[in-house]
């Protein structure tokens, strides 16, 4: 039987192994790899935002929409809803290899979530553009 995202242990777990198939992948990857050049560090930092949503800790400091706007912005990489498609795949298959319970559909709820409105914000923001 699976156990459920329990701490922060789990979720650093979690993180790991989504990053590591996000970086492999062909339509995410190359976007991921040529915007983050401390992967220790950006892995750390979303651990840190997963634990805060899941946990109430209160450890994530930034803003991911204001962070997905500036790569949105890049000629060479617009997030198209393929994008959060496919990370949203990444991280429910993830997810459900290792865990189930509570937790885990709150972090799939909550990414679902995340990546509708994420989406939606920027395509707004592209309208306003020159």
């Amino acid at each position: 039987m699976k156990m459920d995202v329990q701490c922060r242990e789990d979720i650093d777990f979690l993180i790991r192994k989504f990053y590591s198939r996000v970086r492999k992948d062909e339509l995410l990857g190359p976007i991921f790899n040529e915007v983050i050049d401390d992967w220790d560090k950006h892995m750390d930092h979303i651990a840190d935002f997963w634990e805060s949503s899941i946990f109430h800790v209160g450890k994530f400091k930034g803003n991911p929409m204001a962070k997905h706007m500036e790569v949105d912005q890049k000629a060479d990489h617009s997030i198209t809803q393929n994008h959060f498609g496919r990370w949203l795949q990444l991280w429910f298959t993830t997810l459900e290899e290792d865990f189930e319970g509570e937790n885990t559909r709150l972090l799939k709820e909550r990414a679902r979530n995340m990546a509708s409105i994420m989406f939606i914000r920027i395509f707004e923001a592209r309208k306003k553009r020159p």
